[in-house]
């Protein structure tokens, strides 16, 4: 009976997982007023700007030191998502993500249905995926094999909605789709090579089965 009560997911612990997967997914990125604070880019926001217009990172830098440098920039997206996902956690949040999202994402990658806040992420943060990938394998929530299988899915066009929007936007107005259209053939892709991923996974496990 103890861990019936501690299975079960409470009223908060979905509430905490919808309004995460608000903000993990882009949704009100462009949104006005009290709504700005529902997206995560929001609430990490912008480096104060040094002279003309650069950051502490500076322009025209290279090497080890720029690459130092940037990697500082990803410190406060990683410690807000850890810290968001953790409270989520406390609040039952990852097990309804697991009621949730099991359905979907068993038959689509093979992968267990926990994983579905660091699928709804991969959409726009790579960093932020990857992180949530490597706290639910330590956890023991994901086997090697479906680490394999959510590592393809992800960095085949990492963060598709981010970058088909921000870092590719110059080529959306020569390309001869619309941009929704065109994410959701990336999307299918990724879908399509990760489980290609998975197919050659099962073939290699099953031939060192029969070897045994």
């Amino acid at each position: 009976m103890a861990n019936e009560a501690e299975d079960k997911v409470t009223l908060k612990g979905w509430i905490a997982l919808f309004i995460l997967i608000i903000m993990f997914s882009g949704v009100f990125e462009n949104a006005e007023g009290p709504l700005k604070a529902l997206d995560l880019s929001n609430l990490i926001g912008e480096f104060g700007t040094i002279g003309e217009g650069g950051n502490f990172r500076g322009t025209g830098g290279s090497g080890a030191r720029d690459g130092f440098l940037f990697t500082l920039t990803l410190i406060p997206t990683t410690c807000l998502a850890v810290g968001l996902i953790d409270l989520v956690e406390h609040l039952g949040g990852l097990k309804a993500a697991a009621i949730l999202f099991n359905p979907i994402l068993r038959p689509l990658l093979g992968i267990p249905g926990i994983a579905g806040l660091a699928f709804v992420s991969s959409f726009t943060s790579s960093d932020i995926a990857a992180f949530m990938t490597k706290q639910l394998v330590e956890d023991g929530h994901m086997t090697d094999d479906e680490r394999t299988v959510f590592v393809a899915y992800q960095y085949a066009g990492s963060a598709v909605v981010l970058n088909t929007i921000g870092t590719q936007a110059a080529l959306l107005p020569i390309v001869l789709l619309p941009g929704g259209p065109l994410i959701v053939i990336l999307w299918i892709c990724k879908i399509l090579g990760a489980n290609l991923v998975r197919l050659i996974i099962k073939s290699s496990n099953k031939k060192a089965g029969e070897a045994a």
